[in-house]
């Protein structure tokens, strides 16, 4: 297979796509003032072709973080489609999902669905898994922002858009990137939870903010940043699922995904994160002694931390090194079933 991402930082969808000339499959990353005519232009030049949009940031070797981004795949055979009401019942639609598992041959050595999500994302991952986890077929996507997403050339509220893209010439596999690791002896036991709010109320029973702030000797002020560096971590099995702060509510916390009474969670700290790419890189290349493409799916609290220390241009060199790779920032990552925080996402193809 071959991948190719084509931009245009001024928003020329016929500049961005210059290099495309017949692919299988389509993502196009788009602003919030153009979404909707670079959809509905998408369509009209590439009629017929699978198609699966966001708004958002989109890149290989370096951000376009306005205008337009398109990824073509070419040697795919991929089917785009949507759940609808996903804030409600995104299971309403699994049919959809299940007939296209079916229409495109799936498995899971060669097969990867490639989400985008509007909200609602743990409910979303838990549907869809329903239907992939049977077959064992990997998952890589990402919320994009708005509240929008695009599946072949049309626009939908409240949805997620997928895509199942076979490789014809090779295996797929996924892969998630943890640039962090638990403070010693930091056990915080959560109350007073707002799930719908995604709202920490206490921890420990004290105020989230005041636990947050006196563990990590900060000012409120420095809160929504200081959770680049430490977020909240809670332990399932084996792994580490990253909970980034949103905002200050009060005395209370606003997460980027749900937390619950009773939850446990502990405090991360940055790991090396030059190191961890390195090693991330290394595994890509022992699995895959030939890699025909990557994409990804790198959080938007990375891209800020990245971007903070000036290393943005160097992390995404080193990535390039893998062969074709591109991807978009995202407002939450999927790998599976999981909704994780500030990670990254990816598939490789053979």
């Amino acid at each position: 297979m071959k991948q190719i991402f084509g931009a245009s930082r001024t928003g020329n969808l016929k500049e961005a796509v210059r290099g495309i000339s017949k692919p299988d499959f389509l993502i196009l990353m788009s602003n919030t003032e153009q979404f909707e005519s670079h959809v509905e232009e998408l369509e009209i030049l590439y009629p017929g072709v699978p198609s699966i949009g966001c708004i958002g940031m989109s890149y290989d070797t370096s951000v376009v973080e306005k205008g337009v981004g398109v990824v073509a795949m070419e040697g795919v055979k991929a089917v785009a489609n949507v759940l609808e009401q996903v804030s409600v019942m995104p299971v309403k639609y699994i049919q959809r999902l299940q007939g296209d598992v079916k229409a495109v041959g799936a498995s899971s050595q060669n097969t990867v669905c490639i989400d985008l999500c509007a909200g609602n994302d743990a409910c979303v991952l838990t549907t869809i898994y329903s239907v992939l986890g049977k077959q064992q077929i990997p998952l890589v996507g990402g919320t994009g922002d708005g509240g929008k997403i695009s599946a072949n050339g049309r626009i939908y509220d409240d949805a997620a858009a997928y895509a199942l893209v076979k490789n014809q010439g090779g295996k797929v596999k996924v892969y998630k990137e943890n640039m962090y690791r638990p403070m010693d002896n930091c056990h915080l036991i959560a109350s007073k939870t707002n799930r719908g709010e995604y709202i920490i109320g206490e921890l420990n029973g004290k105020s989230a903010k005041q636990v947050y702030m006196d563990a990590l000797n900060i000012q409120e002020k420095d809160i929504t940043t200081q959770t680049f560096k430490n977020p909240f971590g809670k332990i399932t099995g084996q792994d580490m699922c990253i909970i980034s702060i949103k905002e200050v509510v009060g005395d209370a916390l606003a997460c980027f995904r749900q937390v619950n009474d009773s939850d446990v969670l502990t405090l991360l700290e940055l790991k090396d994160y030059t190191e961890i790419v390195k090693e991330t890189i290394q595994n890509i290349h022992r699995d895959f002694p030939h890699i025909s493409a990557v994409f990804s799916v790198n959080c938007l609290f990375r891209y800020l931390l990245f971007s903070q220390n000036n290393t943005m241009k160097e992390y995404l060199k080193d990535m390039s090194e893998l062969g074709a790779h591109a991807g978009l920032v995202g407002y939450g990552e999927h790998y599976n079933n999981q909704f994780v925080n500030q990670s990254m996402t990816c598939v490789v193809f053979e």
